[in-house]
């Protein structure tokens, strides 16, 4: 049974939006990198009547694009040229790691070195303005590419981005420390926390963590069932040690203070996997920042909350891009 709803913000359009179907305006294709890896990406053309600009969008850690259906095609209705794809290692994209559900990376730099490609190319095919959005992990890599000067967005929004982690009230050096010897103790690509008992099946309980609308959470399971491959669960240790590695390279003086994008940051105080201190800093150390801050009302996952959380935060988007990247930018 499909899962319909409709929207309310300030690009509403009807029909309503299915979430559990490939929209016929998307088409589902393969991009590969310079290496030859295969990167699975979604494309949406533009509404020519109401011609907006393009958006990169890049989801989390064991995320796909497919749980984001909603808010792409929303973009799209709105006249935007959406693009979104799967970082290197998960989802339609493979997997790095001795197994087909822990998600493994050497270094976060190999994806930043993806992005940097990809929107290469990709904005060499898509109208102005380019707009970069992202998702938790994705909003982290993202942040990197900017401080590494490797991408040049006209704006950039974020939902829940991982600029720094939810866990033990420890300073960073310590915490990179811990997971440094836990690469050393043992497989570095082993699973760095437990997983549900019935492989493919999603953990008692992680519901919470996401979202408070049930529907949208149980499309991710659907989604699940349906395509096989995009089933993932935790990380390696070998991506816990990155993770803080690069962590710390945002928290260097001057690096974000250095990116004079335009930086929108939908961040919740009620996050239990990302810091949302870490959040409310970044936005004010980016000499462009603003942060559109929620409460209990909003787990981690913003664009799949609740109508009333959701609407506001794609309002804000909305708002934020036609200050930032309106129509006729270049």
């Amino acid at each position: 049974m499909s899962k319909a709803s409709s929207v309310t913000s300030k690009y509403a359009a009807k029909p309503p939006i299915d979430r559990r179907v490939i929209p016929p305006a998307a088409n589902e294709a393969i991009w590969e990198t310079r290496d030859g890896h295969r990167l699975r990406r979604i494309d949406w053309p533009g509404n020519e009547e109401r011609a907006r600009g393009s958006i990169l969008f890049l989801p989390g850690r064991g995320d796909n694009y497919e749980k984001y259906l909603e808010s792409l095609e929303e973009w799209h209705r709105a006249g935007w040229r959406v693009t979104a794809a799967d970082w290197r290692g998960q989802a339609g994209s493979g997997r790095l790691g001795k197994d087909e559900v822990t998600g493994h990376i050497e270094d976060f730099g190999i994806w930043v070195d993806d992005l940097a490609e990809f929107w290469d190319a990709w904005k060499a095919q898509t109208p102005a303005p380019h707009v970069l959005a992202a998702h938790s992990m994705g909003g982290h890599l993202v942040m990197r590419a900017l401080v590494e000067k490797r991408v040049n967005p006209k704006a950039v929004f974020l939902s829940a981005p991982m600029l720094g982690m939810n866990g033990p009230p420890l300073p960073l050096p310590m915490l990179h420390g811990v997971a440094t010897v836990m690469t050393k103790v043992g497989d570095p690509t082993r699973q760095a926390w437990k997983w549900s008992e019935k492989p493919g099946e999603l953990p008692t309980g992680r519901a919470t963590l996401l979202t408070h609308d049930p529907d949208r959470y149980e499309d991710e399971q659907w989604w699940r069932d349906h395509r096989p491959e995009l089933v993932m669960g935790p990380a390696s240790w070998r991506w816990v040690e990155r993770a803080y590695a690069s962590w710390r390279e945002l928290e260097k003086p001057g690096a974000l203070e250095n990116v004079v994008t335009p930086v929108l940051i939908v961040s919740t105080s009620a996050d239990k996997l990302v810091s949302h201190p870490a959040n409310v800093r970044a936005a004010a150390r980016l000499p462009n920042g603003q942060l559109q801050a929620f409460g209990d009302e909003a787990a981690h996952e913003i664009l799949r909350e609740a109508d009333e959380v959701r609407d506001a935060a794609m309002q804000a988007i909305a708002e934020f891009l036609d200050t930032h990247a309106p129509a006729d930018a270049s």
